[in-house]
């Protein structure tokens, strides 16, 4: 983010959108728009978006291994067979 050219009053939005569009897919860097000088939304090109939501959700996958590696360690985790056998899966 750039302090200088991603803070933008919502009236600047209002007023040009064209132009407020391109910038964000351009640069894809999230705008903050304010609201009588204050911020009040964030603004973002919709491929930036998903990679970002993609980043995130690859944060949490790494987070939750690195979580069942810890409890494994601690021995708080069961063997695969008797909890699959304790799952009592009935075959059609």
């Amino acid at each position: 983010m750039n302090i200088v050219e991603d803070i933008r009053p919502l009236s600047k939005l209002k007023r040009d959108s064209a132009r407020f569009i391109s910038h964000l897919r351009e640069t894809g860097r999230p705008a903050v728009l304010t609201v009588n000088g204050k911020p009040a939304l964030v603004v973002m090109d919709a491929e930036a978006w998903q990679e970002t939501q993609d980043q995130i959700e690859d944060v949490r996958t790494v987070t939750a291994i690195r979580q069942g590696l810890i409890q494994a360690r601690a021995g708080q985790g069961v063997e695969a067979t008797p909890f699959f056998e304790s799952l009592d899966v009935q075959e059609p």
